[in-house]
């Protein structure tokens, strides 16, 4: 099963994955987090820096956990698209493009939950701009393609509350 969490900067996914793996109804699955820091430091620009070669290197990242059978990850080809969309040294038909290309894999999830921003605070981790707006720009971005995209997907999740509370309305979604 391929479980992921799609979200703007800062809203809880790395902690709700953290969170997953110490649960036994996740044993045997592979898990991937926030890997930003480990790119940057290979010199890939992120945030609005980001290019149309750094997000081909994300995409191939989120498109090889695709291919693991028992994964939950922090990020999905719809952050990417995201993210892509919104760096300002790719132009409108290179991210176009980009989407298109990307919005293929997105049927490829088994679960889709889409972390709500509501009531978390941005916080700084040293890696990722604390650009409020841009924050905010990303989240609309993402839930943008939701409307087009994910609505439809028949295990689409949006999760908010405390870690607790989004843990618990997953496990409701996936093991009902």
């Amino acid at each position: 099963m391929k479980i992921g969490f799609c979200g703007t900067m800062s809203v809880g996914k790395t902690t709700l994955v953290n969170a997953l793996k110490e649960l036994p109804e996740f044993k045997g699955y592979k898990f991937a987090t926030e890997r930003s820091e480990y790119l940057r430091d290979l010199g890939i620009p992120l945030n609005t820096d980001s290019t149309i070669k750094g997000q081909l290197i994300f995409l191939a990242e989120r498109t090889s956990e695709l291919l693991q059978e028992n994964i939950i990850t922090d990020r999905t080809v719809v952050d990417v698209i995201a993210f892509t969309k919104s760096a300002k040294s790719i132009s409108w038909t290179q991210g176009k493009q980009f989407q298109v290309l990307a919005e293929n894999l997105i049927n490829d999830y088994d679960y889709l939950f889409y972390v709500s921003p509501k009531g978390v605070e941005l916080e700084d981790n040293g890696v990722r701009t604390i650009d409020k707006e841009y924050r905010k720009e990303i989240d609309k971005s993402i839930k943008s393609i939701i409307g087009d995209k994910l609505g439809k997907h028949p295990k689409y999740t949006e999760i908010s509350g405390s870690t607790e509370e989004r843990i618990e309305k997953i496990k409701q979604t996936i093991f009902h």
